[in-house]
């Protein structure tokens, strides 16, 4: 890889860490590690980010890096964001398998069920906030 390939991937890593911590997040980038790799960015709640600014697409290749250094940082899940060419940070790709989508829904209704059993009035405050930002 090329020190200009390298210094593109930093600068989005930067990015998305800014974006993210932004909007209340506690991001950091880490160090990379070789083959035990934990991914390029922390604190995302129960994710590692997998941060990608390419011109070549590769989505399997992709998930399949997120999922494993998933897995080597002791996260449930993986995710990759995926740089749109001459788009905002926001108008970039979250990309994750199905199977992986599929546990992470899963985790959120029995979150939200459990929620909802020990603390219905803050489960119906927070479900009543998520659905006016949505609006």
């Amino acid at each position: 890889m090329s020190n200009a390939s390298k210094a593109k991937g930093t600068r989005y890593e930067s990015e998305i860490r800014d974006f993210l911590n932004a909007r209340g997040f506690s991001v950091r980038r880490v160090a990379q590690m070789g083959r035990l790799d934990h991914g390029d960015l922390h604190g995302y709640p129960l994710h590692i980010i997998e941060a990608k600014s390419v011109k070549s697409i590769d989505l399997p290749a992709f998930v399949r890096q997120a999922d494993k250094e998933a897995i080597n940082a002791g996260e449930p899940f993986g995710v990759c964001f995926v740089k749109k060419t001459r788009g905002a940070t926001a108008d970039g790709y979250a990309v994750r398998s199905v199977a992986t989508d599929i546990r992470l829904i899963r985790r959120m209704r029995d979150m939200e069920e459990a929620l909802k059993d020990a603390a219905f009035d803050r489960w119906y405050d927070i479900d009543e906030e998520h659905r006016r930002a949505a609006a």
